[in-house]
């Protein structure tokens, strides 16, 4: 005997079977500092950046916030990908010198961007040579690198050009906890 399946249930599984499988948005962040750096400096500088992959869109969202730096700024940039996870110092993966939106010549800034992934002028030239030559290569070799915590943020400034602030990206959640309001307020009805 067949059974009638709901209408509302057949569209969701047509919309659920035409969707990507690996279809994800993926959240990195980390801390910026100077004792992070390679070698490690005194700056009393401080601050964080978090990059937000849409693997179906091909963009990355920056987020970064920073203040004290020791000198103006100068470049800011992803470098990928360092030999061990978490350690060491690698080129630059993405545009040069920095990315578009940031705050070049300041102490203290902020940059909120989306890139489109699929553009070569996403990143570096020596990056997109050396992943195959395309911007397919470059992305994929970009993602690997912050997925295996081999990718850092990077700040330069004109007291330490070889970077005052950096931080290695990490993956986490950005789904609210059970501490904020919101999430209470579901609680009452789950």
């Amino acid at each position: 005997m067949l059974r009638r399946i709901p209408l509302s249930l057949a569209v969701t599984l047509l919309i659920a079977a035409a969707l990507p499988a690996s279809a994800a948005v993926l959240h990195y962040n980390c801390l910026l500092s100077g004792p992070a750096e390679s070698p490690p400096n005194g700056s009393p500088g401080t601050g964080g950046a978090e990059v937000t992959i849409d693997n179906v869109a091909n963009t990355m969202r920056v987020q970064c916030t920073f203040s004290g730096l020791l000198g103006t700024t100068t470049a800011s940039h992803i470098h990928a990908a360092t030999a061990v996870a978490g350690t060491g110092t690698a080129g630059v993966a993405t545009m040069t010198p920095a990315f578009t939106g940031f705050p070049l010549g300041v102490l203290s800034g902020t940059l909120d961007h989306t890139f489109d992934l699929t553009q070569l002028a996403t990143y570096n030239s020596p990056f997109v040579t050396a992943n195959g030559g395309t911007a397919a290569g470059a992305e994929a070799a970009l993602l690997a690198a912050i997925a295996a915590g081999k990718a850092y943020y990077n700040i330069h400034t004109t007291v330490v050009p070889g970077g005052e602030v950096r931080g290695f990206l990490q993956p986490f959640d950005p789904t609210p906890t059970a501490k904020s309001t919101w999430a209470r307020v579901k609680s009452l009805y789950h």
